[in-house]
């Protein structure tokens, strides 16, 4: 066989290589959140949850939260990523208005590429279990109505909708509260005032619009 002398091997097409990204690591450590580290946890935290949100949250909502309820803060972490941290949970606890002791998960949010793999039902189940060691009544959060995979997140987690919010979200969009009920009886506890409504103001000044205090992302 001879070859056809007007063709050289390096005029031969080049066949294209691809690759992929490796799948994300099994062994993830999800850690509980250290003030001492404030200055590499926070940035990482916005960064991943400014992704999924129509408005991004100052520092100060982020101070709010974790100066007083670092402790039910939890993240995931791929230790082989130069930015580790694909998960995270951000929640307080305090008395609402006279009534129960009410847990609030304010944040969560997966990476996207992690997404599918249980990791925000893990941080949301650590977040829980926090708050139960620490008396809590009930828990409760907001997510739009149109988020149906963290509805059914929260909702194999036990949370029951309560209550439907129009145009709760800055960006217009309407919301669902959940509700997980931790002690029997909690639903009917009385509060000092309509535990849906908005605080009270002193007269001849107006209530403020609602702020955006939770979202999670669409997919999970």
């Amino acid at each position: 066989m001879t070859s056809n002398p007007s063709t050289s091997p390096s005029d031969q097409p080049l066949t294209p290589i691809t690759t992929t990204p490796p799948p994300p690591r099994n062994d993830l450590r999800y850690i509980r959140y250290n003030a001492a580290h404030e200055d590499a946890y926070v940035p990482a935290m916005r960064q991943l949850i400014s992704k999924d949100l129509s408005e991004p949250y100052s520092i100060y909502v982020y101070r709010y939260f974790l100066y007083q309820w670092g402790e039910l803060c939890f993240m995931a972490m791929d230790d082989s990523l130069p930015d580790p941290m694909v998960g995270v949970v951000v929640s307080k606890l305090e008395p609402h208005r006279g009534g129960p002791l009410r847990g609030y998960i304010a944040m969560l949010a997966v990476r996207e590429e992690y997404r599918g793999r249980g990791i925000a039902t893990k941080l949301a189940r650590m977040a829980i279990d926090a708050m139960v060691e620490r008396d809590a009544d009930e828990i409760v959060l907001e997510t739009e109505t149109t988020n149906t995979a963290a509805i059914k997140l929260y909702e194999r987690l036990g949370f029951l909708r309560s209550k439907r919010l129009h145009r709760y979200y800055l960006n217009g969009n309407s919301a669902y509260r959940l509700v997980l009920y931790l002690k029997e009886g909690v639903g009917s506890m009385r509060t000092n005032v309509d535990p849906y409504g908005p605080p009270p103001m002193p007269e001849g000044l107006a209530a403020p619009e609602p702020a955006l205090l939770h979202e999670n992302g669409r997919e999970w």
